[in-house]
């Protein structure tokens, strides 16, 4: 096989474009995936991050822009780059009649894994996944957190140079949501490039050497997670709670000297806190100091908010 020039992006987009009807899902987005590095793509449902996993996998056309994956260009090349790359999509798709063991070698034998190594690669992925126990259960007994990964498991066999991740932990409970991040960070660790789409901020600050923060089709702001609180939440914010009039009071001392604020439920944040004024401090009473994060970031950029 061979691999992408550690010079080129692992993938690239320029001015890509896809609508469906009146809806411009992504609206002249640029994107580059550095290799051997994970890219988030952080944003609420209907920012255009499936539509882009779509596009980059050749199953929706963009409408305008170019695409390069591994070097391919897609939608024209898009057999030679699927084959160099592992994708997980959001929506499951195993077969519930097969065997764990059996879907995986299935895709081994799509993905064009030599014979004479195609056991042991599904070993590999069965023993990645931990499901090596259950290679020869029913998918339809597992557990969703099992088939969550399976579907990273069979994405993997291959030994792909790129993975994209399209909402890799949606629906799953806290726990189960760690097993995958543990798979995710081994990935990239091993010097995998990887794309994952998320509305989980613990996920993108955890997993993600880069985020890249996308609002109707479009990024508008990247950058390490660290390098984006700092930029656009400062330090420390400073959180008050009570009733709405008292929340809008803060609202109005704060705004007027350029601090911004954040409102979430019965409780009000005023952002870069660390450089209020002392007599300001005083007069606005009694809250509480955390430290800036990125959902601060998400919503100042955004005015959404992200699910939980």
């Amino acid at each position: 096989m061979t691999l992408t020039p550690p010079s080129a992006p692992a993938l690239q987009m320029r001015g890509v474009v896809k609508t469906f009807g009146e809806i411009r899902a992504v609206d002249g987005l640029d994107l580059d995936l550095t290799p051997g590095t994970c890219l988030g793509l952080l944003g609420p449902n209907g920012a255009g991050k499936s539509t882009t996993m779509r596009m980059l996998t050749g199953q929706a056309i963009a409408d305008a822009g170019k695409i390069r994956v591994l070097g391919h260009d897609v939608p024209r090349e898009s057999k030679q780059a699927r084959a160099r790359m592992g994708v997980v999509p959001q929506r499951e798709n195993l077969d519930e009649d097969l065997t764990v063991r059996q879907n995986i070698t299935v895709w081994a034998t799509l993905l064009r894994v030599p014979r004479r190594s195609r056991d042991a690669a599904v070993d590999a992925a069965l023993d990645m996944a931990q499901l090596s126990d259950r290679a020869g259960s029913k998918v339809l007994t597992l557990s969703g957190g099992m088939r969550r990964r399976l579907l990273i498991a069979r994405a993997l066999v291959h030994a792909p140079e790129l993975v994209l991740l399209d909402e890799p932990t949606v629906g799953l409970d806290p726990q189960v949501r760690g097993d995958i991040w543990t798979l995710v960070d081994r990935q990239r660790s091993a010097g995998v490039s990887v794309l994952m789409s998320t509305h989980y901020i613990e996920e993108a600050e955890r997993l993600c050497d880069d985020v890249a923060v996308m609002s109707h089709g479009r990024v508008i702001a990247r950058g390490t997670p660290a390098t984006l609180v700092a930029e656009h939440a400062g330090v420390e914010a400073l959180e008050f709670f009570g009733p709405p009039a008292r929340l809008a009071q803060i609202e109005r001392t704060v705004q007027p000297q350029g601090f911004r604020t954040r409102r979430t439920g019965p409780a009000v944040s005023v952002l870069r806190a660390e450089a209020l004024p002392l007599g300001m401090v005083d007069e606005l009473g009694d809250g509480t100091r955390r430290a800036a994060n990125l959902e601060d970031v998400f919503v100042l950029l955004t005015g959404e908010k992200l699910e939980d």
